[in-house]
């Protein structure tokens, strides 16, 4: 097995592991004083000269117990992110000792860091197949199998992921993280019902365990969204600092600086609304800073966002501490959260309170609960009084919508519906939400509207295969031939937005209804019909068309809404009216009025900052 380069280490660091090396070297070195004395390295925070201690010990020692060294070897160069060595120290770990299940888990790891997947997956199955016989053995299993189902979830491997998931839970039926998972995946993959208890696991067990984000698809009770929400927070986040971080900071001055926090900078639903929010913020009271995470995706929305900031500064890297001290280094006035607690969130760097006003937005539609975070961007139709007791933070009412939008969207050229697969004379109903927003009760609705609106198809997004299939068999089981379902494969955004106008209707998801999506819909002037519930989330859309002009598509029950959908879908002419309506005043109107909505948004932002300069 071929040795890792060596790195150099500053003369300092050399003179003092000299003496560990003389001794390494000599090949007396017992394992215990190695093992010793590279972990003292590490705790002084010197690991490249822990792993050349390693190297130097490998190399000159004949032990029966090198695999050993070379497993913690692995683990210093992994944690130095020098993955290509990590995994060839690894691989000579399982040439000394080829059971060593330890060192087979931990190169799935390094691999999987490669982007070698399958490689990874091949290590970790031997041991996700391994007969436990004592408690040591079972754990090995279960992260085998565990780490085997977070990689095909995050490959888009869904049913693969899923197995591995109902193997480990009838294995141990208590662990909150593969519930959270295996939840989320049945949503994705539309399998109803979601909450499908087998073996030991109960229904009590998957809906305590359901995360924040499945928790907004799975119920319209906002009470269920909070305890999901503090679960989440007591699992992943420290405990409040006793001094915020912005404390003792000079008395600020001059222009308010609003910071924004997110990892959804790049083409993500958050990109995509808020790209003028960015651009349109007066430069003479404000000076805009993005504190992001964001992939490099190469797009030119990435571009366009980047450029929309005075300063960005990238947070990946640095741990959720450093990152807070960043932001309170730059004198923050306001700190916009834009993830909240959906994938990839970082609410750890606002529970440190890194500035004196922390806000919540867009990104996780309803109360987060994250400590530090006392305001969220509301309108008096997301956030009526009803739903006050259940929201951590306080609403900040903008005049109108509380949705930003974007006018500059490009859209594509125009196309046809023969060119989109869809019947030119039936009536096409839309619902281009994501998949993991569909619940039974509301798809059997729609399988009721096409019984009722004989001419009419569903036209829906082709998320993923499993999903397609589960819902022509939901169709099949209510006698609705599986051909008037209609997925569309996914495109770019400007030919998402120009087949849109394709459709007659587009039929909103409950209680998580669409965001982006609905704003989109209205801005390509297709109408939309939405059923508004108790939560932040089920009202989005409502908001929207109150603030569109078209309120008489809300509906308040789930009868009152297929019953609404079958009226429509039997009345073309009423369609088209809403759709002359929206062609001649729906971008118009005050839910399109950016400038406006920034008037309103910048006012409550300023008094706020304001007042806390004031005391």
């Amino acid at each position: 097995m071929p040795s890792t380069k060596s790195v150099s280490l500053p003369a300092t660091q050399e003179a003092a592991l000299a003496p560990m090396l003389v001794q390494a070297r000599s090949g007396k070195m017992p394992l215990a004083e190695l093992l010793d004395s590279a972990g003292r390295l590490s705790q002084q925070g010197l690991p490249e000269a822990s792993a050349k201690l390693y190297e130097s010990w490998i190399a000159h020692t004949a032990s029966p117990l090198r695999h050993v060294a070379c497993f913690n070897w692995g683990t210093v160069l992994g944690a130095l992110g020098r993955a290509a060595e990590a995994e060839r120290a690894y691989r000579q770990a399982l040439e000394l000792a080829p059971g060593f299940a330890q060192a087979r888990l931990n190169l799935g790891h390094q691999l999987e860091r490669l982007g070698r997947h399958d490689e990874a997956l091949a290590q970790w199955a031997p041991i996700a197949k391994a007969p436990a016989t004592d408690a040591a053995g079972m754990e090995l299993r279960l992260h085998a199998l565990n780490n085997s189902a977070r990689l095909c979830e995050q490959l888009r491997r869904f049913q693969e992921a899923e197995q591995f998931l109902h193997e480990s839970l009838s294995i141990n039926p208590s662990q909150s993280g593969p519930i959270q998972h295996y939840v989320h995946l049945r949503q994705k993959q539309c399998e109803w019902p979601v909450y499908q208890p087998f073996g030991a696991l109960t229904h009590y067990q998957m809906l305590a365990n359901t995360s924040a984000l499945a928790m907004l698809s799975a119920t319209d009770d906002p009470a269920l969204h909070m305890v999901a929400a503090q679960r989440y927070l007591l699992e992943r986040t420290p405990k409040p600092p006793l001094v915020p971080l912005h404390a003792g900071r000079p008395k600020r001055s001059g222009r308010i600086k609003i910071g924004y926090l997110s990892g959804d900078l790049h083409m993500h639903a958050v990109g995509l609304l808020t790209a003028e929010l960015y651009e349109l913020h007066d430069r003479k009271r404000f000076e805009v800073h993005a504190f992001c995470w964001s992939s490099e995706d190469a797009s030119p929305l990435r571009a366009r966002l980047k450029a929309s900031f005075d300063k960005l500064w990238p947070l990946a890297g640095l741990s959720d501490e450093a990152a807070a001290q960043l932001i309170a280094q730059q004198d923050i006035d306001i700190l916009v959260d834009l993830q909240g607690l959906t994938a990839g969130a970082r609410p750890a760097i606002l529970v440190h309170r890194p500035a004196p006003v922390q806000v919540s937005y867009l990104g996780f539609p309803g109360s987060c609960g994250i400590p530090g975070v006392d305001w969220v961007i509301a309108d008096r139709y997301v956030m009526p009084p009803q739903l006050l007791p259940f929201s951590s933070e306080k609403p900040i009412y903008v005049p109108d919508c509380y949705q930003i939008s974007d006018r500059k969207r490009e859209v594509g050229a125009p196309t046809t519906r023969e060119k989109c697969g869809l019947p030119a004379d039936a009536f096409v109903y839309c619902a281009f939400n994501n998949n993991f927003k569909f619940t039974e009760d509301v798809f059997r609705s729609w399988m009721r509207v096409l019984h009722a609106v004989p001419n009419s198809v569903l036209w829906l997004l082709a998320d993923n295969e499993w999903s397609q299939e589960n819902m022509r068999r939901a169709a099949d089981a209510q006698g609705v031939a599986r051909e008037r379902l209609i997925f569309a494969p996914r495109v770019a955004p400007p030919d998402y937005l120009a087949r849109l106008q394709m459709a007659d209707l587009f039929l909103d998801t409950f209680p998580y209804n669409g965001g982006t999506t609905v704003s989109d819909v209205l801005w390509m002037g297709v109408p939309v019909l939405t059923l508004s519930g108790r939560t932040y989330i089920s009202r989005m859309a409502g908001s929207l068309l109150t603030h569109v002009g078209l309120p008489d598509l809300i509906t308040d029950t789930l009868a009152d809404y297929e019953r609404l959908a079958i009226v429509l879908g039997r009345t073309p002419a009423r369609v088209a009216s809403h759709r002359r309506y929206l062609a001649e005043h729906g971008r118009q109107s005050v839910l399109f009025d950016i400038p406006r909505f920034m008037r309103g948004y910048e006012a409550e932002l300023e008094r706020l900052a304001l007042q806390h300069r004031a005391g």
